[in-house]
């Protein structure tokens, strides 16, 4: 399973990439066809999907502990580009969040680049190398969670406040996850978890558009034609699929009746045009993804690489779960892409960076011969494996 494991990883991936691209070009069907433009958004995604697979490539063949070597510089670009949204000179904003920094600044074509989906990565690579610089303190409520909560707390809170609630919800979900495997006590995370939501309610409860989000998802029908608008059209979408879809590029609700139809809004594009059976392709392929991504954890020869691909498979999985939930309006409306699927060059760049960093794990691990350590259900993680820098 372990050897599969990558071969499943990669044939998942590219199914997945492959389905962006044809649903770009459906999208860039109609905009030809009915208003003469032309496949621009494909055509964008194509390019970013060829320099992020020349990325993935080279971090694939690239030793993994090079980056427990260089953590704090990548963690501190990360945050130099978080702060970057907060100077106007930089920053760009739409639809009223700050989350992109303008590449116009810096003399470049390329309209914008998203400095969150450096810290999702970021965080996860600083978290572990932590957790394996300071094994022996990992119990402790200073070297175990207050220090490590820090970094956590300070990358959410730069996120957050670029109005990019559900990245900052991302995040925070992952890094908790990442904490309690590497064996902080989880009374200490249970304020984590308890803060967050607290400071969750309040942004939501000071935001009159925040609140309308929430009152549409728990009466959808009732907001159907205001802010509910765009979950109950994503409905409409899903439904009208049926099992087998209406066929590539013949869907209608992407005709400028659903908003986002190509970005954090393609699933139900997807069911439209591809029924069920298309929309249980993308979860299969999502789960397959998980699978190996979690084997490949488990194999992995150091405690730092283990978390590091631990955090990735999670990251992967619970973003694509919740444009999938909010999607199929299961949770309330937060903008987040589908990994691999949804157009963006950031996201489609960064997914593919994290795989190339499992890869390079399994290559790794493979190739060293490392021992198989086993579960310890009783503390819900894996026991930790020896940091081969220490």
């Amino acid at each position: 399973m372990h050897r599969a494991s990558l071969y499943i990883l990669l044939f998942s991936v590219a199914l997945l990439s492959a389905f962006g691209i044809v649903m770009l070009a459906s999208t860039g069907y109609y905009l030809e066809e009915g208003e003469k433009q032309t496949y621009a958004t494909m055509n964008n995604q194509a390019t970013w999907l060829g320099l992020a697979l020349v990325a993935a490539t080279v971090v694939a063949f690239v030793n993994p502990e090079k980056l427990y070597e260089y953590r704090w510089w990548i963690f501190g670009v990360a945050l130099v580009g978080l702060l970057m949204c907060y100077v106007p000179f930089f920053a760009k904003e739409i639809n009223g969040a700050r989350r992109w920094v303008s590449l116009h600044s810096f003399g470049l074509d390329r309209p914008s680049f998203q400095p969150s989906e450096v810290a999702k990565l970021a965080i996860i690579i600083v978290l572990a190398g932590w957790f394996a610089r300071y094994e022996p303190l990992t119990r402790e409520f200073v070297g175990g969670f207050l220090k490590p909560g820090c970094l956590l707390i300070v990358t959410v809170l730069l996120i957050a406040g670029e109005v990019d609630l559900g990245t900052a919800a991302l995040v925070t979900a992952v890094g908790v996850s990442l904490m309690y495997v590497a064996g902080t006590r989880w009374y200490y995370l249970t304020t984590v978890v308890v803060a967050a939501g607290s400071a969750l309610g309040l942004a939501i409860r000071l935001t009159p558009n925040r609140v309308a989000r929430i009152m549409a998802f728990l009466d959808l029908e009732k907001y159907k034609d205001e802010i509910g608008l765009q979950q109950w059209r994503a409905l409409m979408a899903l439904g009208s699929g049926s099992y087998e879809g209406v066929g590539a590029g013949d869907g209608r609700l992407k005709r400028g009746f659903l908003p986002e139809s190509e970005t954090d809004f393609i699933f139900p594009n997807v069911g439209e045009e591809h029924g069920f059976y298309g929309t249980m392709l993308i979860v299969g392929l999502f789960v397959s993804v998980l699978i190996a991504g979690m084997v490949i954890a488990h194999h992995a020869p150091t405690r730092f690489m283990r978390l590091v691909a631990l955090g990735i498979t999670v990251t992967l999985a619970l973003e694509a779960l919740i444009n999938m939930g909010v999607t199929t309006a299961l949770l309330p409306n937060k903008g987040l892409p589908l990994p691999f699927v949804s157009y963006g060059g950031t996201n489609l760049l960064f997914a593919m960076i994290s795989v190339g960093i499992l890869v390079a794990i399994h290559r790794k691990s493979f190739g060293s011969g490392a021992r198989k350590d086993l579960l310890d259900t009783r503390r819900g993680g894996m026991r930790p494996a020896t940091h081969g820098a220490l």
